[in-house]
């Protein structure tokens, strides 16, 4: 689309679900959430994960770009293009909580994303979405984890984050 002039090089929208969705500019305890999160992951994750931060990833009807994914390096490897799948999705929320619970986890889950977090900057937590059912578009399970806790991701059952590192 920025080939065909349709948007500009500056313009920050992700396709979800087939609509071109414009999203708003991050503050900066957005961005320093997602920037203790990057480099938490970037630390402990070997060579054979990568971490990518706001980077699109290809999945039915959509393109989100979410704040982190964490994919094995073998599904990146292809250049020509984006993973089409991910271990863990992160997305960090201030004012669009319920629209990241509702749309973004919908996508999430029909593509199969086994694990999908949202940072819920005001709230100073992280929802936690497991399991999910790719047919009804939904996590089975749906936890949150408060300010004083710790959280290990599915995937990586000896990462332990503690959830103040994100807000402090």
């Amino acid at each position: 689309m920025i080939e065909a002039g349709i948007l500009g090089e500056d313009e920050h929208v992700e396709l979800l679900e087939g609509e071109i969705v414009q999203m708003p500019p991050q503050d900066p305890p957005h961005a320093q959430a997602t920037h203790r999160l990057n480099r938490f992951f970037v630390r402990r994750l070997g060579d054979e994960y990568i971490v990518r931060p706001q980077l699109p990833l290809t999945l039915r009807r959509s393109e989100p770009e979410p704040d982190l994914a964490i994919v094995r390096a073998r599904d990146e490897a292809n250049a020509k293009r984006h993973p089409r799948t991910a271990l863990l999705v992160v997305e960090v929320a201030d004012s669009s909580m319920r629209y990241d619970l509702d749309v973004k986890a919908r996508i999430y889950a029909r593509a199969g994303i086994p694990e999908y977090w949202l940072v819920v900057v005001p709230k100073r937590c992280i929802e936690v979405l497991r399991t999910p059912d790719v047919r009804a578009g939904a996590y089975r399970h749906h936890s949150t984890v408060p300010y004083g806790r710790v959280l290990r991701p599915l995937r990586f059952p000896k990462l332990m984050l503690r959830v103040r590192s994100l807000f402090d």
